[in-house]
């Protein structure tokens, strides 16, 4: 057996109306494809019949330009639609070589001059433009998946230039959290949607990120909308290629009602602290007064004139005591009432 015959079954249509260069060609595949279904179709009528019938189950098409109901550019522009996903691989004669060349751009993977062809020249083209089409067709799915990742993310997302900082492309939720329209968002740079006094901050960030370029990158920062609102958020980055350049892919996750949440409760501890500083200092004061007073009361014994005296003390110690405590309960309330209103607002 013939080693270098392939045993992989390929579905293979001949579009060919000369039965001796179908026969030639059909030498050619049988000389190194072991087991291929080869079809063959004489005219474009045959062809697109061929085509819709099979639901394009075809690998590859081998197209003649010159049929007898069709043929070059109009033939092309009618083939290459009901191929979809299959590669085409034109076969020309040297008269046709410059048209052959431009069919490159019309849609067809590939051009073989007939009177150059061999078996394993056809062999060679047919397996480069199947594993390029199929190579080209996952590389879609990816690009196909990363957008539908993109544009149909809840949260808002964008790709910036990493060296001019201009947007390059950002989708829908980023449009409607921010307030801008992706044409307004296009002549932007991420330094707009930046307070104007953390921009310097963004520009040393930028260049570290830039000379050590790391893949990825985490932090919350403080950003600004179209209103003039400012937010605090959580953003990821990633380094990716994009558009003929080094880009950087954003999501930025708004944390604004956390953080003021979190900055709320910051504060409340801070009273707290504050309550519990008073009751261990600024109250044991006038108590431990009410308390050596009742106890010369009690041990003592005093004359009328001292009684006065140390009932105005308890007066006044009382009093202040009733000052602390009414400022604490004070304190107390507007925590609860803090509390409350945050409970309200989410």
């Amino acid at each position: 057996m013939n080693k270098f015959l392939d045993n992989k079954k390929y579905k293979i249509l001949v579009v060919e109306d000369n039965i001796g260069d179908f026969t030639l060609i059909e030498d050619y595949l049988q000389e190194r494809f072991l087991s291929s279904q080869i079809t063959r179709a004489k005219n474009f009528k045959e062809t697109k019949t061929s085509l819709i019938d099979n639901q394009n189950k075809y690998d590859i098409v081998l197209l003649d330009l010159a049929l007898p109901d069709k043929s070059g550019e109009e033939l092309i522009n009618e083939i290459v639609p009901l191929c979809h996903e299959m590669p085409i691989i034109v076969l020309t004669g040297y008269a046709d070589i410059g048209f052959g060349a431009k069919s490159l751009s019309l849609g067809v993977s590939d051009y073989l001059i007939k009177d150059e062809l061999d078996a394993s020249s056809l062999y060679k083209s047919i397996l480069y433009n199947i594993e390029r089409k199929r190579t080209l067709i996952q590389l879609e799915d990816s690009e196909k998946r990363y957008s539908d990742l993109f544009h149909l993310s809840p949260l808002p997302m964008w790709v910036y230039d990493a060296e001019t900082l201009r947007f390059l492309n950002v989708n829908v939720a980023a449009e409607k959290h921010y307030g801008y329209s992706l044409q307004e968002f296009l002549g932007m740079t991420i330094k707009d949607i930046r307070p104007i006094e953390d921009v310097p901050e963004l520009l040393k960030r930028v260049e570290l990120l830039n000379q050590n370029y790391p893949t990825s990158s985490q932090g919350i920062y403080k950003h600004k909308k179209k209103t003039g609102e400012v937010i605090y958020v959580d953003i990821r980055s990633n380094t990716i290629p994009f558009q003929d350049t080094t880009g950087r892919i954003i999501l930025a996750n708004d944390i604004t009602e956390r953080f003021t949440y979190i900055e709320a409760i910051e504060k409340q501890n801070e009273k707290l602290r504050e309550i519990a500083w008073i009751q261990s200092h600024v109250v044991r004061a006038p108590l431990a007064k009410i308390m050596g007073l009742i106890d010369l009361i009690k041990h003592q014994d005093l004359h009328s004139e001292d009684n006065v005296k140390i009932y105005d003390y308890l007066l006044t110690s009382a009093t202040e005591l009733d000052v602390i405590i009414r400022d604490i309960t004070k304190k107390s309330e507007q925590i609860k009432l803090d509390v409350n209103n945050k409970s309200i607002q989410k």
